[in-house]
């Protein structure tokens, strides 16, 4: 009994607020303290009031919220299967012990890792977890904002364009037209939007978001190294017992890994930069927007989006005169997606690699590029995409004299360019405070 262990008495615990007897009928377990009195015996015993009201102790929770920080630093540096043994432990740990917004951390990081590795069903079904878990604990909007975007980005990179948009314009709307102008989370969506855009044909609004987030962008030194240094004070804290200031140190750690997930989402922008460099014949300042993206992601990280940015940069390669550098680039792409997992950016790849073959005077390989890449977006239904590989096709098949087939081609490309709904958005989302 605590009270035992600290050598008081009934009456040197109830005093001066409650009588000894009221202590006794607590301790019998006849009746259930109130807040108040809780709040009067944790400060009596010298304790944390959660932990009278929980009966676990408090140490407990900011020892879980290090190794959740820990795991973020994990996924944070590249190692995302070391991470989701980390996050499943902490998960069930979590789950175990009631800790409502702990078990959303650890889902939203299973999330992140799901993402990473591809793995997509489960990032998003782990995404919809976290916000089910939020929800229920009447968490604000900016902190449920990482879990949404999670689950947008998973459909988007599922090939589900509109309804990524719609989720995140949606999103964005709710932020700045509410007042919640929280910087972290209207980064985290600008950065998360460009991409859906960019395959949809909306490049100013693409342009527009990243400009938006390049402004948010937190103006860090070295995360890591400062998050390092956050962990290490939490710790020498925890172990002296001071576990309110352990917690807003560790609090800070995990805002600074954010930011260094933050920092790679930022790659999109680079790669937003590195495109519109590249429509306005700007090719060398493109290749190096490009590469200073494909930098930011990892071997180890976000691989869909590695292969986005590789794309850009071997068609910028290739304009450039670069086509065995951009060719070995495509391959190397291809031999990371599949249907089911970037067939967006697999198409891009197959589209590409079509037309440096008819550069090459290779019109049966590049034939086949095409119908790959034809069938990829079909399934998608990337309608601006489609439209203009038609287009390719149609060309190849008349000037090898196939005219019905070229007619075909062409006739398909035109259905999907005037399909109603395929490429028109809805009204921009409302612009933050800057």
């Amino acid at each position: 009994m605590l009270r035992a262990d600290r050598g008081l008495t009934q009456r040197q615990l109830a005093e001066p607020a409650y009588t000894p007897a009221y202590i006794s009928t607590l301790e019998a377990g006849r009746v259930r303290a109130s807040d108040d009195a809780l709040r009067h015996i944790a400060e009596r015993l010298g304790v944390a009031f959660e932990e009278l009201a929980t009966g676990r102790p408090a140490h407990l929770v900011t020892d879980l919220r290090m190794r959740l920080t820990e795991a973020q630093r994990v996924l944070a540096t590249g190692d995302a299967e070391a991470a989701v043994e980390q996050y499943t432990a902490l998960l069930a740990e979590a789950e175990g012990n009631g800790f409502a917004e702990e078990r959303a951390a650890a889902l939203l990081g299973l999330g992140e890792c799901g993402i990473d590795a591809g793995e997509l069903d489960s990032a998003r079904r782990h995404f919809e977890l976290a916000e089910q878990v939020l929800a229920e604990v009447d968490a604000p909007l900016p902190a449920r904002v990482p879990a949404m975007r999670g689950r947008a980005v998973s459909h988007y990179l599922a090939g589900e364009l509109r309804y990524a948009v719609y989720l995140l314009e949606s999103t964005l709307d709710e932020l700045n037209r509410g007042g919640l102008h929280d910087p972290d989370a209207l980064l985290l969506l600008y950065a998360s939007v460009i991409g859906p855009y960019m395959d949809m044909g909306a490049h100013a609004r693409a342009a527009q978001a990243a400009e938006y987030a390049l402004a948010l962008a937190p103006q860090a030194g070295d995360p890591a190294l400062v998050a390092r240094m956050h962990r290490s004070v939490a710790r020498t804290l925890l172990a002296e017992g001071r576990v309110a200031e352990a917690d807003a140190s560790l609090a800070k750690a995990a805002e600074l890994y954010r930011q260094l997930q933050i920092r790679t989402e930022l790659a999109n922008c680079h790669w937003m930069r590195g495109y519109v460099y590249a429509q306005n014949g700007d090719l060398e300042r493109a290749e190096a927007e490009l590469r200073e993206a494909q930098t930011m992601l990892t071997a180890k990280r976000a691989a869909l989006y590695t292969s986005q940015v590789a794309v850009e940069l071997a068609d910028v390669l290739h304009r450039r005169g670069k086509s065995e550098e951009a060719a070995a680039l495509l391959h190397e792409v291809l031999s990371d997606l599949s249907p089911e997992r970037g067939a967006l950016h697999s198409a891009a790849a197959h589209r590409l690699l079509g037309i440096i073959a008819e550069d090459s005077r290779d019109t049966e390989t590049a034939e086949e590029h095409y119908v790959r890449a034809l069938s990829l977006l079909e399934r998608a239904g990337a309608a601006g995409d489609l439209a203009d590989l038609c287009r390719l096709l149609g060309d190849l098949l008349r000037r090898t004299g196939r005219v019905e087939a070229a007619l075909d081609a062409y006739r398909t490309g035109l259905g999907h360019r005037t399909a109603p709904g395929t490429t028109t958005l809805g009204p921009a989302p409302a612009q933050p405070p800057l």
